[in-house]
This record gives C-alpha cells, sequence and structure tokens, in this order.
C-alpha cells in the first residue's frame, strides 16, 4: 500500500512479544556504493525504491511526465535506469494532487525505474512571469493561464513527494549569468537557507533522497563555501547547479575543479543541465556521477543526431541519397533500419517518424557513451578513452564516397 510515496509494510505494523524488544530498523535513504576510481572519476551504483541506477549516469529528461515522442519502452531500450521531471511544470499541469490520486508518477507515466523531480527553481527563473523572490520562497504567474502560485522550499518538497519522486531536490535561486560577485553571493546564501528548510521538510524514507545544490557562480570561495554550507546540512547526495547557462565549457570545468573535491566522497555528485557529449567525458574527470540535458531529445527534433564522429544535421543535403546508416556500429531502431536518406526525407518532410527515431537513436548514443566510460573507469583506463574519444568524436563524420 503506497500513500503520496509512503510505504506501509504490515510485517513492521504488528508486533509480537518476541519482536517488541527488538529495535527497528534504521530508516535510510538511497544507498549510494563507490566502487573503482580512476582519478578522479568514479564507477559506483546508488540505490533507490525503484531500482539500482549505474554511475556515471545519463538521465533523460521528462518535464512534463514524458520523454518527448518516446514511449517509456523505447526510453527503457536505450539503457536508462533513471529520468527527470519536473516540477514547476507538473504542479501546473495536471496538479502533484492528482497525480498521487492516481498512483504516483510512476504509475501514471508508466515508469517503473526511479526518477528524480527538479525542484522548480530554474524554470520560475526562465519561464514565468512577474515572480518575486522573497526569504519565503517565490510568487511567479503561470507561463500557461497566467495564475498565481507559491513556491516555498516546503511546498516543493511536498510536491516532489506527491510525486514519488525518488531523488528530491531542494528549492535554490537559479543565480543569472552573468552575475557580480556581490550579486552571487545574496542569491547563493539564500540557496543555502532554502536547502536547510528542504532539509527539514523533507520525511526521511527507504530508498528516497535528498540533494542539496551548490551554487555560487564562477566565484571559487562561494563554490567552497555553498558545498560546505551544504555538507554541514547533510544529504543523500549533491547537486551542482548554475553552470551551463552561457560561461562555456572552460569556466564551467574550472568551477568543478575547485567543487567537487569540497564534496562529500561518500555521496554521489549531479551536474545539473549538461550537456553535450565531450562535457559529460570532461565533467566525468573531475568528480561527477549524473547527468541531465534536453539536449539530445531536441537535438532529435531538429534534426540533429550525435554518432561516433560527431554530430552532423541530417537535413543536409549531402544524406539524401546516402543508403547507410547514421552510424554503422550502433544498434539503435534507427542504425539498424533505416537509411540516411530516408531520415533525411522524413526530416525535411517534417514527418514525427523522423523525431521519434532521431531521438531514439540520441538517447541510444548517449546511454552507450556512458556505459563505456563507466566500462573504462572499471578498466583504469579512463585517460585513454578520453583521448580515443576526442579524437573519433571531433575527427568528423566520413562523406559517403570515402
Amino acid at each position: 500500500m503506497r500513500l503520496h510515496g509512503l510505504h506501509w509494510n504490515a510485517k513492521t505494523s504488528i508486533q509480537s512479544d518476541d519482536d517488541a524488544a527488538e529495535s527497528p530498523e534504521p530508516v535510510s535513504g538511497i544507498k549510494f556504493k563507490l566502487g573503482n576510481t580512476d582519478g578522479m572519476a568514479r564507477r559506483g551504483d546508488i540505490t533507490t525504491a525503484h531500482g539500482v541506477i549505474q554511475t556515471p549516469a545519463f538521465m533523460p529528461v521528462g518535464t512534463a511526465a514524458t520523454v518527448k515522442t518516446m514511449r517509456p519502452e523505447s526510453v527503457r531500450e536505450t539503457g536508462a535506469e533513471i529520468i527527470l521531471g519536473n516540477t514547476y511544470h507538473l504542479m501546473l499541469r495536471p496538479g502533484a494532487e492528482r497525480i498521487a490520486a492516481l498512483g504516483g508518477l510512476h504509475t501514471f507515466m508508466n515508469w517503473s525505474g526511479p526518477i528524480l523531480t527538479d525542484s522548480g527553481g530554474f524554470q520560475v527563473m526562465s519561464l514565468s512571469e512577474l515572480r518575486k523572490i522573497t526569504e519565503d520562497g517565490v510568487r511567479f504567474r503561470s507561463h500557461i493561464d497566467g495564475s498565481y502560485h507559491d513556491l516555498s522550499p516546503e511546498r516543493s518538497v511536498e510536491i516532489q513527494c506527491l510525486l514519488d519522486s525518488n531523488i528530491t531536490m531542494v528549492l535554490d535561486e537559479c543565480t543569472p549569468f552573468p552575475a557580480t560577485e556581490q550579486q552571487a553571493a545574496d542569491s547563493m546564501r539564500l540557496s543555502m537557507r532554502w536547502a536547510e528548510r528542504s532539509k527539514t521538510a523533507f520525511q526521511t524514507r527507504d530508498g528516497y533522497g535528498l540533494f542539496g545544490i551548490v551554487q555560487g557562480g564562477v566565484y571559487p570561495d562561494l563554490r567552497a563555501e555553498s558545498s560546505r554550507a551544504l555538507s554541514d546540512i547533510g544529504f543523500d547526495g549533491y547537486a551542482v547547479g548554475g553552470l551551463a547557462v552561457g560561461e562555456g565549457q572552460e569556466a564551467m570545468f574550472a568551477t568543478l575543479d575547485v567543487t567537487t573535491p569540497a564534496l562529500p566522497a561518500d555521496r554521489p555528485r549531479y551536474l545539473m543541465g549538461v550537456g553535450k557529449p565531450e562535457d559529460l567525458v570532461g565533467a566525468v574527470a573531475r568528480g561527477i556521477d549524473m547527468f541531465d540535458c534536453v539536449l539530445p531529445t531536441r537535438s532529435g527534433r531538429t534534426g540533429q543526431a550525435f554518432t561516433r564522429r560527431g554530430q552532423i544535421n541530417i537535413r543536409n543535403a549531402r544524406h539524401k541519397d546516402d543508403p547507410r546508416p547514421l552510424d554503422e556500429e550502433c544498434t539503435c531502431p534507427a542504425c539498424k533500419d533505416y537509411s540516411r536518406a530516408y531520415l533525411h526525407h522524413l526530416a525535411t518532410s517534417k514527418e514525427v517518424l523522423g523525431l521519434m527515431l532521431l531521438s531514439w537513436h540520441n538517447l541510444h548514443y548517449y546511454q552507450q557513451l556512458m556505459s563505456g566510460i563507466r566500462g573504462a573507469i572499471e578498466a583504469g583506463s579512463y585517460a585513454d578513452f578520453m583521448a580515443a574519444f576526442d579524437a573519433e568524436y571531433n575527427g568528423g563524420d566520413i562523406p559517403l564516397g570515402d
């Protein structure tokens, strides 16, 4: 029996005289087991109430309880073990209470594996109108119908519990870029106060966890301060937020270089909203365990495909007579069953099947990339993997006839 993510167990509800003297098992959140390491790169496993996540992991984005153009079964077939949903979108439509009454997000969207939900802070800043931030939280106007809503740290945690999210994110203020050091400091410290309130509001239960979010812009001292504050509060995992917002890869990697060493080594680390394949490979080398990004599916819907030899635009005229697959070594349906010429036709004709096949291919590519990363860390050859990836990915697509 489940009520809003809480589990009832008849075995623990009635105790015999023999059991009464025994101490109950302590309730714990998610469990992170760190296995092989290779430099800063880490190979681990996260155990949740809905299954195990092998890390490093990439999470397809299912913002509104769907990974766009993909059936849940298809998402599973790409190798994905966890997906991401979003508090902001789901609280507005169809509503967290409605989803809870229908059995929670797993049942609602037919996804039996783990789910992480973003707290909604980024969407409030980027999508909503007439927002007002106070110490209590944020008041905003819906981008859908103009209605007003209040989102506090406590309400964000409550919504994610109603959704039955396995990994809940604290509510934070997404620091804009660029920002002065003082602006970044004020924003980060507000997020740290909200993080403490989120922790107080969160109900610890087996297989469910709460992640804090490091903020501080591109300022090393602020990132260090934020990391210390979150570590002192104590979370099941730690996310690095406020990156991939225009600062560029060099600044992002420099920020990770000073942030991940300051985070607890026995907890998973999640880089939010990242990113391109080369970003993932570089961030793993800097100690990151989890990623999410809309790029694979958004790119698929615009005719862009990721391959071992880099990104290609299938709408380009040079593909219209090409009988080869997107990637001859790829085993996804788009590559096994269809030619570049056909995919070119679908994309230029704006046929829905083209969006589906390219999105499937891109998600499959990302999952295969993560599988390769995990294997390289286990083998202690991650530096060689990075070098081989860079040479092949940046070597360029091979034209027909070469």
